[in-house]
Protein backbone atom coordinates (compact mmCIF):
# COMPACT_ATOMS: atom_id res chain seq x y z
CA UNK A 1 0.00 0.00 0.00
CA UNK A 2 2.88 2.35 0.83
CA UNK A 3 4.31 1.70 -2.65
CA UNK A 4 1.02 2.71 -4.28
CA UNK A 5 0.99 6.06 -2.47
CA UNK A 6 4.63 6.64 -3.45
CA UNK A 7 3.81 5.91 -7.10
CA UNK A 8 0.77 8.22 -7.05
CA UNK A 9 2.84 10.99 -5.47
CA UNK A 10 5.51 10.48 -8.15
CA UNK A 11 2.90 10.55 -10.91
CA UNK A 12 1.50 13.83 -9.58
CA UNK A 13 5.01 15.33 -9.50
CA UNK A 14 5.48 14.48 -13.18
CA UNK A 15 2.14 15.85 -14.38
CA UNK A 16 3.29 19.51 -14.82
CA UNK A 17 6.42 18.58 -16.78
CA UNK A 18 4.49 16.20 -19.01
CA UNK A 19 1.61 18.65 -19.43
CA UNK A 20 3.97 21.37 -20.68
CA UNK A 21 5.72 18.90 -22.97
CA UNK A 22 5.10 18.05 -26.57
CA UNK A 23 6.28 15.49 -29.10
CA UNK A 24 7.66 17.74 -31.83
CA UNK A 25 10.77 19.16 -30.11
CA UNK A 26 13.64 17.41 -28.36
CA UNK A 27 13.76 20.17 -25.72
CA UNK A 28 10.78 18.56 -24.00
CA UNK A 29 12.69 15.29 -23.75
CA UNK A 30 15.67 17.18 -22.32
CA UNK A 31 13.40 18.90 -19.77
CA UNK A 32 11.96 15.53 -18.74
CA UNK A 33 15.42 13.99 -18.46
CA UNK A 34 16.69 16.93 -16.41
CA UNK A 35 13.66 16.72 -14.13
CA UNK A 36 14.27 13.01 -13.56
CA UNK A 37 17.98 13.58 -12.88
CA UNK A 38 17.10 16.28 -10.36
CA UNK A 39 14.70 13.89 -8.61
CA UNK A 40 17.42 11.23 -8.62
CA UNK A 41 19.87 13.67 -6.99
CA UNK A 42 17.28 14.52 -4.35
CA UNK A 43 16.68 10.82 -3.66
CA UNK A 44 20.36 9.93 -3.41
CA UNK A 45 21.00 12.94 -1.19
CA UNK A 46 18.09 12.07 1.09
CA UNK A 47 18.92 8.37 1.38
CA UNK A 48 22.71 8.86 1.71
CA UNK A 49 23.16 5.07 1.69
CA UNK A 50 26.61 4.71 0.20
CA UNK A 51 30.08 6.18 0.44
CA UNK A 52 30.58 8.85 -2.20
CA UNK A 53 26.90 9.61 -2.63
CA UNK A 54 27.57 13.32 -2.04
CA UNK A 55 29.92 13.30 -5.04
CA UNK A 56 27.27 11.69 -7.22
CA UNK A 57 24.70 14.25 -6.08
CA UNK A 58 27.11 17.10 -6.85
CA UNK A 59 27.85 15.68 -10.30
CA UNK A 60 24.15 15.20 -11.12
CA UNK A 61 23.38 18.78 -10.05
CA UNK A 62 26.32 20.01 -12.15
CA UNK A 63 24.94 18.13 -15.17
CA UNK A 64 21.48 19.67 -14.59
CA UNK A 65 22.94 23.20 -14.41
CA UNK A 66 25.01 22.62 -17.54
CA UNK A 67 21.97 21.15 -19.28
CA UNK A 68 20.07 24.36 -18.55
CA UNK A 69 22.90 26.54 -19.87
CA UNK A 70 23.35 24.45 -23.01
CA UNK A 71 19.70 24.09 -23.96
CA UNK A 72 18.81 27.67 -23.09
CA UNK A 73 21.56 28.63 -25.56
CA UNK A 74 23.34 30.71 -22.91
CA UNK A 75 26.73 30.41 -24.56
CA UNK A 76 25.39 31.06 -28.06
CA UNK A 77 24.06 34.49 -27.12
CA UNK A 78 27.05 35.58 -25.04
CA UNK A 79 28.40 37.65 -27.94
CA UNK A 80 25.36 39.92 -27.65
CA UNK A 81 26.24 40.83 -24.06
CA UNK A 82 29.82 41.64 -25.04
CA UNK A 83 28.75 43.81 -27.96
CA UNK A 84 26.25 45.65 -25.76
CA UNK A 85 28.96 46.30 -23.18
CA UNK A 86 31.31 47.59 -25.89
CA UNK A 87 28.93 49.69 -27.98
CA UNK A 88 25.78 50.25 -25.95
CA UNK A 89 22.51 48.47 -25.31
CA UNK A 90 20.99 49.36 -28.67
CA UNK A 91 23.84 48.05 -30.85
CA UNK A 92 21.85 44.98 -31.90
CA UNK A 93 18.43 46.58 -32.04
CA UNK A 94 16.92 45.66 -35.37
CA UNK A 95 14.21 46.69 -37.78
CA UNK A 96 12.61 45.14 -40.79
CA UNK A 97 12.95 47.48 -43.73
CA UNK A 98 11.73 47.13 -47.26
CA UNK A 99 14.38 46.91 -49.98
CA UNK A 100 14.05 48.14 -53.56
CA UNK A 101 12.31 44.89 -54.60
CA UNK A 102 9.71 45.21 -51.87
CA UNK A 103 11.12 42.45 -49.65
CA UNK A 104 11.51 42.92 -45.93
CA UNK A 105 15.12 42.75 -44.77
CA UNK A 106 16.55 42.76 -41.28
CA UNK A 107 18.81 45.71 -40.47
CA UNK A 108 20.71 46.31 -37.25
CA UNK A 109 21.00 49.67 -35.54
CA UNK A 110 24.80 49.65 -35.78
CA UNK A 111 24.63 49.43 -39.59
CA UNK A 112 23.73 53.14 -39.58
CA UNK A 113 26.81 54.07 -37.54
CA UNK A 114 30.16 55.30 -38.86
CA UNK A 115 32.03 52.31 -37.42
CA UNK A 116 29.55 49.75 -38.77
CA UNK A 117 32.23 47.76 -40.58
CA UNK A 118 34.34 47.45 -37.41
CA UNK A 119 31.31 46.41 -35.34
CA UNK A 120 30.24 43.87 -37.95
CA UNK A 121 33.70 42.27 -37.98
CA UNK A 122 33.81 42.12 -34.16
CA UNK A 123 30.24 40.76 -34.10
CA UNK A 124 31.15 37.99 -36.53
CA UNK A 125 34.26 37.03 -34.51
CA UNK A 126 32.37 37.07 -31.22
CA UNK A 127 29.50 35.10 -32.75
CA UNK A 128 31.91 32.41 -33.96
CA UNK A 129 33.55 32.24 -30.53
CA UNK A 130 30.14 31.95 -28.87
CA UNK A 131 29.10 29.15 -31.20
CA UNK A 132 32.32 27.26 -30.48
CA UNK A 133 31.84 27.71 -26.74
CA UNK A 134 28.27 26.43 -27.07
CA UNK A 135 29.47 23.34 -28.93
CA UNK A 136 32.20 22.64 -26.35
CA UNK A 137 29.65 22.92 -23.53
CA UNK A 138 27.29 20.56 -25.39
CA UNK A 139 30.03 17.96 -25.86
CA UNK A 140 31.15 18.31 -22.24
CA UNK A 141 27.60 17.83 -20.99
CA UNK A 142 27.14 14.53 -22.80
CA UNK A 143 30.66 13.36 -21.91
CA UNK A 144 29.83 13.89 -18.23
CA UNK A 145 26.57 12.01 -18.60
CA UNK A 146 28.20 9.16 -20.51
CA UNK A 147 31.03 8.90 -17.97
CA UNK A 148 28.87 8.81 -14.85
CA UNK A 149 25.28 7.84 -15.58
CA UNK A 150 25.79 4.14 -14.84
CA UNK A 151 26.92 5.07 -11.31
CA UNK A 152 23.83 7.13 -10.56
CA UNK A 153 21.62 4.65 -8.79
CA UNK A 154 20.94 3.52 -5.27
Amino acid sequence: MKNIFRKIKRLIAFIPIIWKGDDFDYHYAIDLFKFQLSRLADYIEKSDRYVGSENDVARIRLVCRLMTKVYDEEYTTHYQEILSAMYGENVLDFNFEENERGYSILTYEYEKWENAEEINQIKDELFTMSQEKQERAHRLLWQLIEKDIRKWWD
